[in-house]
């Protein structure tokens, strides 16, 4: 466990999460916990670890909650998005499990596939599962019956296939190989997988392909193993489904991706997504993804209400067939300065100067940098010095007599400061010589 505002090299005797007895295959942070985790293991198990507020001191090898249940190697982890202490896990047993964590007991048995799932994901408010398989097939599941809902042949090729539910419509975003060994992306509905909406080819690369989607742009990042590139996508409810935007290359390649919540990014640098970035080497890199912005106020446009990190239905309400939408939250919340909902007309404050980026993460700028926000406003220049400032003196208004009303005032104004900086210089030098 390792501070993000923490860089440079790691200490080899740095406290470690040692609870496993065999790979781990995959970790998730808890939603509504910042401090709980699960990760999925070669050992058959789900572990649960509570991390201390501070970070680790030593080795953590007591686990909060042990999940037992699989019978072979667990690949997938994924939290509920609504509902309080419930997880998923599929295993290579070709089995998922839904888990109530407070019980430590499996809510349901899910058995439908004949082979290796590839990936399993929620949809919005968590009532239905999408997965893909090594059978080619993709499949919309009612996770408490067990029910297969829809089911259709997805991508051609034998390597993984991944899948995201994208609207609240159960749209679906898959991506995978063609016959040809070609890796494409495909828009599909939840309710009718007989046919993709639409279908394209990306490249011709041999890396599995990751996807992260930002339910509140609805933008699709996606991420090849071995690649050194990103590729960011728009979705919309519309034919064509899918637009490409653009591409973030380097020449590094990714063994691994991480994405930081909405609720840790920078909203004054108008940082939409930040990703972190494994290199073969063992280095972990953040790069950040902005929208330039010459404005320094809140960018509604970019930052809509997003998911409130809170939990809305227990879990043995959930079980029993409950269902609820996440609350929002303003992201108004984590910006400083001012704000574009302040009513129109009003007068005073101080223009808003972005907040500096966290300490020690180097960012990686997407497109071009903002032009530098302006620097607050600055006395006029008429004003002595020393004077008082306006905030403490009587109410001034723009007529009072210290505000130059015309250019030859704003002259004499200047030429006084300059006499002024003379006098001063002058005096500074002939103290100096009596010094000697």
């Amino acid at each position: 466990m390792i501070p993000i505002t923490q860089t440079g090299r790691v200490d080899l005797n740095q406290p470690k999460v040692t609870g496993h007895q065999a790979a781990v295959l995959d970790v998730q942070f808890c939603p509504f916990n910042d401090n709980m985790i699960a990760s999925a293991s070669e050992d058959c198990v789900v572990k649960i670890w509570d991390i201390p507020d501070g970070g680790l001191t030593q080795n953590l090898e007591e686990s909060l909650v042990d999940l037992e249940g699989h019978q072979r190697r667990v690949g997938i982890v994924n939290w509920h998005p609504t509902a309080e202490n419930v997880i998923m896990s599929a295993g290579f047993d070709y089995l998922i499990y839904i888990w109530d964590i407070a019980t430590a007991s499996a809510l349901f048995e899910i058995n439908c596939h004949a082979d290796t799932i590839f990936a399993a994901v929620w949809n919005f408010n968590g009532s239905l599962v999408a997965t893909t398989c090594k059978d080619k097939q993709i499949r919309v599941i009612d996770p408490r019956k067990g029910t297969v809902i829809s089911e259709g042949k997805g991508h051609d090729g034998t390597k993984s296939s991944k899948i995201e539910f994208v609207s609240e419509s159960n749209l679906l975003f898959t991506t995978g190989f063609s016959r040809m060994s070609e890796r494409q992306y495909a828009i599909w509905d939840g309710y009718d997988l007989s046919k993709a909406k639409k279908q394209d080819m990306i490249d011709q690369g041999s890396g599995v392909l990751f996807t992260h989607y930002d339910e509140d742009t609805r933008m699709m990042y996606v991420a090849g193993k071995g690649d050194g590139n990103v590729r960011y996508f728009e979705i919309v409810d519309e034919a064509p489904y899918c637009h490409f935007l653009s591409e973030f290359k380097t020449a590094n390649p990714q063994r691994g991706i991480g994405w930081l919540p909405k609720t840790g990014l920078d909203i004054n640098g108008c940082e939409v997504m930040r990703m972190f970035k494994l290199h073969p080497k063992g280095t972990v890199e953040p790069i950040s993804f902005t929208v330039p912005r010459k404005s320094t106020l809140f960018q509604d446009d970019v930052f809509p209400p997003t998911r409130d990190p809170v939990a809305v239905i227990s879990a043995s309400d959930w079980a029993a067939g409950g269902d609820k939408t996440s609350n929002r939250l303003d992201m108004r919340e984590f910006y400083k300065g001012k704000t574009s909902s302040k009513p129109k007309g009003l007068g005073g404050g101080v223009t808003a100067v972005a907040a500096p980026k966290p300490a020690g993460l180097a960012k990686v700028a997407i497109q071009k940098k903002a032009t530098p926000a302006p620097a607050p406003a600055q006395a006029p220049a008429a004003v002595s010095k020393s004077k008082p400032a306006a905030a403490s003196a009587p109410e001034v208004t723009p007529t009072d007599e210290v505000m130059p009303k015309t250019l030859k005032g704003l002259r004499e104004a200047f030429t006084s400061h300059v006499a002024e900086i003379k006098a001063l210089k002058l005096k500074v030098a002939q103290l100096e010589l009596a010094s000697r």
